[in-house]
């Protein structure tokens, strides 16, 4: 899945790095190289990096305790954790004002609503393109090749994610079409989708229940043969949506088969539910067709599973597809079961 930040951060200044030794020559140049890896993880002040690349680290940083931490820390070490994480994006600003990243997730704990953060990352969007292509401009300027092509990648990165986020909360507001708009939008900037925003988009078409605008796209995206193939978690659960709106109850029912094919534990994950918090920085991290995609895809397809709501509270197509899962695979709905009591067990009274 795209956008580690980790990663990023070793690209930014493996990059920088490599062109500080553009005169050593071939052999000198390798050698100079071979210690990059040590001196970043042990170092890092020792490499030739700018303040914007000082200020990616700092959210890296942030990114790790706010996204990868915060969401399993308990409520002791939660706040400890909030306020370390917005001091650093605090800092990054003060080093670089135009880090969108640092900005974006700042403004998101500050919103007073998601209307306001959606409202406000339209009023910056274009400011943060214009941005972005400038830095793409200014750094490829002298390159070509392999160098060039990941250069120009991490120039438009915050862009990418300042419109994956934007999606993300249409979607929230109910902003549906919108959240269309915005996706052609990043897709026609990044036809590989480094973002995932087709996965938003899926939702999106779900919602005002367009299944040819789904199967369209999907299909334009797969002719260019860049991406993998449409059977991942959130467009199967767009189609079980679309099928279950429309009573086709077989089809949605083929559609949780295919689910409990693709996905290890695909069955507890069905029963659960569980709802996570959205990463800050971007979608988080996770390994395609893993346990963890499914569950991060089930916790942002809330907004088609809990439409309506049935006599026990909970939305009308999250109770069939736990019933129907825990009939075809009894195992499971039994193994929850026990998990559940054992919890309850735990707990202080």
């Amino acid at each position: 899945m795209a956008f580690d930040p980790q990663r990023e951060d070793y690209q930014r200044l493996g990059l920088r790095f490599a062109k500080s030794l553009d005169t050593s020559g071939e052999a000198n140049a390798t050698r100079a190289f071979a210690s990059f890896g040590r001196r970043f993880a042990q170092d890092r002040d020792s490499l030739p990096q700018s303040d914007s690349d000082r200020a990616f680290h700092l959210v890296a940083m942030a990114t790790k305790l706010i996204d990868y931490e915060l969401p399993f820390a308990n409520d002791d070490h939660a706040q400890q954790l909030i306020e370390s994480g917005h001091r650093l994006l605090d800092e990054a600003l003060s080093l670089d004002a135009r880090c969108y990243d640092a900005l974006r997730m700042k403004t998101a704990a500050i919103s007073a609503s998601f209307e306001a953060f959606y409202a406000f990352l339209g009023e910056r969007v274009d400011e943060v393109r214009s941005y972005c292509e400038e830095q793409r401009a200014a750094a490829t300027v002298d390159e070509n090749g392999e160098r060039a092509r990941l250069l120009a990648d991490l120039a438009m990165r915050p862009y990418l994610r300042w419109r994956a986020t934007q999606a993300e909360q249409a979607l929230i507001c109910g902003r549906n079409k919108e959240a269309l708009v915005i996706a052609q939008d990043c897709l026609s900037v990044d036809e590989h989708d480094a973002a995932d925003i087709r996965f938003t988009a899926s939702l999106a078409f779900a919602k005002l229940e367009d299944e040819q605008g789904l199967e369209a796209m999907h299909a334009r995206l797969g002719a260019k043969g860049r991406l993998r193939p449409a059977t991942d978690a959130w467009t199967t659960l767009a189609r079980l949506a679309l099928a279950f709106k429309s009573c086709d109850f077989d089809g949605a029912r083929q559609q949780i088969k295919a689910l409990l094919h693709a996905y290890p534990h695909a069955a507890e994950a069905l029963i659960r539910q569980n709802e996570l918090p959205d990463g800050v920085f971007a979608r988080l991290a996770v390994l395609p067709f893993s346990e963890d995609e499914l569950i991060l895809a089930l916790s942002e397809g809330t907004v088609l599973l809990q439409e309506g709501v049935d006599p026990e509270g909970r939305g009308v197509l999250s109770t069939w597809v736990m019933q129907e899962v825990a009939q075809m695979r009894p195992q499971a709905m039994l193994a929850v079961m026990a998990a559940q009591a054992e919890q309850n067990t735990e707990r202080p009274q």
